[in-house]
């Protein structure tokens, strides 16, 4: 019987290194590609309070358009290609301004140059009620002090917004901490791509794929 050739070390060595090789490769090719997506394009958050509800509830989990307010250079957030402007009625991702490790999100209210006002829960910009808003009120107090329900008028300096909660009775937001600078924001919010709602340990189906108004 006739044995089955076998193939030289000389050969096999250098076809088992070069498929190790590129293995290695398409690995580090993709990891680089998911870091180059994560800071520069989109980014994943999750939704932990319920300062933005209705619009956004606690479970939900959404994605960040890092491109739309410009490339911005990794650690320092100088901005290389400018792209737009944020507008009001935007939903962006930012850095606390007291605490830039964490990440803040709210609804853009004013930006610069915009004269912004509360009086008895209502908001106004430049004199006239906010437009399209999505604010809710889970109480009917109206408080008098603190600056909750009545503040301002108040200046949007330039380079800075003036953002609020859409949950509007429970928001730690502009009207306490003031503006958000430019060089602190993430991106804008645009789409839910999961929603886990932890009290009913259950998936709101309903909400998955919803773009973010």
């Amino acid at each position: 019987m006739k044995s089955s050739p076998t193939v030289p070390e000389s050969e096999a060595g250098p076809k088992q290194k070069s498929r190790l090789r590129e293995n290695v490769e398409a690995i580090l090719l993709a990891i680089l590609l998911a870091l180059f997506i994560r800071t520069f394009v989109v980014q994943a958050f999750k939704i932990p309070s319920g300062s933005m509800e209705d619009t956004l509830l606690i479970g939900d989990h959404i994605l960040v358009n890092k491109f739309l307010y410009g490339v911005r250079m990794p650690f320092s957030n100088k901005t290389i290609v400018p792209v737009s402007t944020p507008k009001r009625g935007d939903i962006v991702v930012f850095k606390f301004p007291q605490d830039p490790k964490m990440d803040f999100i709210k609804r853009v209210v004013g930006i610069p140059g915009d004269v912004v006002e509360c009086r008895n829960k209502v908001v106004y910009v430049n004199g006239e009620p906010e437009q399209g808003s999505h604010a809710v009120h889970k109480d009917g107090f109206v408080l008098s002090a603190g600056g909750r329900d009545n503040f301002g008028p108040i200046t949007v300096p330039a380079d800075s917004l003036f953002v609020m909660g859409d949950n509007r009775d429970r928001s730690n937001d502009s009207r306490f901490w003031k503006f958000v600078d430019f060089s602190q924001l993430r991106g804008k919010a645009f789409m839910i791509y999961w929603s886990w709602d932890k009290e009913d340990f259950g998936v709101r189906w309903r909400r998955i794929g919803d773009m973010i108004e």
